[in-house]
């Protein structure tokens, strides 16, 4: 049996959880306005991804593992569904750095942003999720790992977004990662899906001015839900080696 085939979508990537909170706004204006809004944003944050002497969209998008790496399938996500996530608010403010990354973005905004979904390449293995890289300035970076350390330690009992409930936030024991990782965060938070409770496992790691956060859910065993190591290490690997 493909375990990990037989598991609901929302397993995949939480921003995707927003689809029927968001479903009430209409979908239905001018194609060519949104399309020229996003490519005015894009110019704008590139040019400040060059300012800061960051890595821009472009650029984090051949640095996002694309294929198999490590026993997972990492692949592109769709503009649309990755823009889903954006703007999720928090009701506590200091929860507010784990509600952004829910929703697939730091709570500071980024300069480029790159998402993939992360589906093991074992049948049996029925650990799933997701990644994403934002480029920052290095203060700003740091920033966001700070605020997010202190949220988890802030929310215990967790917090709502958008009409979604996340009842606790516990964190966890950090990897111990090879070179590329400046620092790293590692909490998991249980999320109220319909009827289910769903332990979701993120590991968020600074590299320089880029965080890369990781998240992984194990609906048959969520002890084992992180995404594994050697992916988080292939991923800092192929970001140092855009670098150069």
């Amino acid at each position: 049996m493909k375990l990990h085939r037989a598991l609901p979508i929302v397993a995949v990537i939480p921003a995707l959880l927003l689809a029927s909170a968001c479903s009430g706004k209409s979908e239905e204006s001018g194609d060519k306005k949104p399309k020229a809004t996003a490519g005015s944003a894009d110019g704008k944050n590139s040019a400040e991804a060059k300012r800061l002497g960051a890595l821009d969209a472009e650029q984090l998008e051949k640095a996002a593992l694309t294929g198999r790496a490590a026993g997972f399938d990492a692949k592109r996500i769709a503009r649309s569904e990755v823009e889903a996530g954006k703007g999720m608010r928090s009701d506590t403010k200091a929860c507010q750095p784990l509600a952004s990354l829910i929703g697939g973005f730091t709570h500071l905004p980024a300069v480029g942003t790159a998402h993939r979904t992360l589906q093991p390449v074992d049948a049996k293995n029925a650990t799933v999720g997701s990644m994403w890289l934002a480029s920052h300035s290095e203060a700003d970076a740091g920033r966001v790992m700070t605020e997010l350390r202190a949220a988890v330690t802030a929310c215990p009992k967790g917090f709502k977004t958008l009409g979604l409930t996340y009842g606790k936030v516990e964190g966890l024991p950090a990897p111990k990662l090879g070179a590329g990782a400046d620092e790293t965060v590692a909490y998991r938070i249980t999320g109220d899906i319909g009827k289910q409770q769903v332990p979701m496992t993120y590991t968020v790691v600074r590299s320089g001015g880029v965080v890369a956060a990781f998240y992984g859910v194990n609906m048959l065993d969520p002890k084992h839900a992180a995404i594994p190591e050697p992916v988080v290490e292939a991923q800092l690997k192929r970001l140092a080696d855009v670098r150069g």
